[in-house]
């Protein structure tokens, strides 16, 4: 796990959007209890967690904005290409690979890309499988959890944790497969003193929940309780 602290309008913005959704969520559970406010929690947190990601997936004007993340990964991306490693980036949101583009097309970076709407994903992973210039790929985190083999990877990059093992597990798979003749190094990018730190301290004591908070499932957020609540929006 890499922990990135976030660019200074990032976490303004982040720490701005969570005083607002904090206030806002425990009044209505004040008003309504947890169960009845639970699709506002999963939207709140939601909202959270993307932006520590970036801040241009809270709203397209602050898409030009940095982030602590992006900062860090192509830095590493850079020095891993210089050593002649091809790396796999997953993401949940296709929002962010979008961003994540156009910074590589800035800087004239070879790539592919894969999310539930690409046509021809076999050729797309004949050619980065067969193409030495091509170092990079973008995946979105369900189109390729499963079905893909792509040992030309020796790394795996997961931009937003899942926190889930399993679903981790399959996406890292997707590079230590069979044919897979080097070591596999797989990252899990973390934003510090964000809702994703607090999601992994939940984990530990309260993984179901964790995951329905991640998944975005309604199903066990009735479990949440006041004390859990001000924990993620401290």
């Amino acid at each position: 796990t890499i922990t990135c602290e976030m660019e200074a309008e990032q976490k303004k913005l982040y720490n701005k959007l969570k005083r607002a959704t904090k206030s806002n969520i425990l009044n209505k559970v004040a008003q309504q209890g947890v169960a009845r406010s639970k699709l506002h929690i999963l939207e709140a947190l939601l909202r959270l967690r993307q932006a520590a990601c970036h801040p241009g997936l809270i709203d397209e004007e602050f898409a030009k904005h940095s982030s602590g993340k992006f900062k860090v990964l192509l830095s590493m991306l850079n020095e891993v290409e210089d050593e002649g490693h091809k790396v796999l980036i997953f993401s949940q949101f296709t929002s962010l690979l979008a961003l994540l583009r156009k910074e590589l097309d800035n800087q004239g970076k070879v790539y592919e890309y894969l999310d539930g709407k690409t046509t021809n994903r076999e050729g797309r992973v004949d050619h980065f499988q067969n193409d030495p210039n091509v170092k990079f790929f973008l995946i979105s985190l369900k189109a390729g959890g499963v079905g893909l083999n792509l040992t030309a990877a020796d790394y795996v990059f997961i931009l937003d944790p899942w926190w889930n093992p399993a679903v981790e597990a399959q996406a890292i798979d997707r590079a230590h497969r069979i044919g897979q003749d080097k070591k596999v190094f797989a990252y899990r990018f973390v934003s510090g003193e964000s809702i994703e730190e607090r999601i992994a301290d939940l984990q530990v004591s309260k993984r179901k929940l964790a995951d329905s908070i991640v998944s975005g499932s309604g199903s066990v957020i009735r479990d949440l309780s006041k004390d859990d609540l001000e924990y993620l929006f401290k």
